[in-house]
């Protein structure tokens, strides 16, 4: 397997203002790896993602597969699911899928496969604006899978998923790993990130905390799970016990 990194970050940085949201981040994703960006609201997780997205402007080094900054033709090497779809809701879900295909150059049998697989078919005429959470999420996860990117970025993808196509998703993150492909992965939901992230990156006010194995950082915080060595990163055991013995 290429022992490089698919994606590298150095020393990245982004400003709004005077606000720094993101502080001197770097971390590596390689191929066959899912890497989980972890961090309380506001940490600066959807400002690393929008960066690696070329949807910011930022100070550092953004290096996709050895080849510099994702853009152009390179951005074609990611998927992306962000927390907020982003669909045209003045599309049908086929028009819209359709669009991206031709953009994406994909055939008909894959796309078919996915919104099968996703239990689209029968909103393919429906425009996404009147799709309810859960089938706007999936819209947005079909486009993002639909080339088989090398990297997949997925920020709270689990957002409204009904439980079959999370299993499908999860499955499907399995199978990306083992074709040599890496996942950039950003959740709230610490139970799933423990079970599918091979290493976790922990951000907190734009700083990266702690990086490492996930099995590796829960051993040095002395947890039982993600979810209690992450509150012991952040600091927060403290505080949710007052805040709780004070209810």
């Amino acid at each position: 397997m290429d022992a490089r990194p698919i994606l590298r970050v150095s020393g990245l940085r982004v400003r709004y203002g005077r606000k720094v949201a993101v502080d001197g981040v770097s971390f590596e994703i390689m191929p066959g790896e899912v890497y989980g960006l972890l961090g309380p609201n506001g940490a600066g997780k959807t400002s690393t993602i929008k960066a690696i997205l070329n949807l910011v402007d930022y100070e550092g080094e953004v290096d996709l597969l050895g080849m510099g900054r994702p853009r152009g033709k390179l951005l074609n090497e990611i998927g992306a699911v962000l927390e907020s779809p982003a669909v045209l809701e003045s599309l049908t879900v086929k028009e819209f899928l359709e669009l991206v295909a031709s953009i994406r150059g994909v055939g008909a049998d894959r796309l078919d496969a996915l919104v099968h697989a996703f239990d689209l078919g029968e909103y393919l005429g429906s425009y996404i604006a009147t799709l309810s959470q859960g089938n706007k999420q999936k819209v947005a996860i079909v486009s993002a899978l639909m080339h088989r990117p090398r990297l997949l970025v997925l920020d709270e993808p689990f957002n409204a998923l009904d439980v079959k196509s999370a299993r499908i998703l999860k499955d499907v993150i399995q199978a990306h790993r083992k074709d040599g492909g890496a996942v950039l992965f950003s959740t709230h939901v610490m139970e799933v990130a423990e079970r599918i992230c091979d290493r976790i990156g922990i951000l907190n006010e734009g700083r990266m905390l702690m990086e490492g194995a996930t099995r590796s950082i829960m051993e040095q915080l002395h947890a039982g799970s993600l979810e209690e060595a992450f509150l012991r990163a952040i600091h927060a055991e403290e505080e949710i016990k007052g805040l709780v013995e004070a209810l």
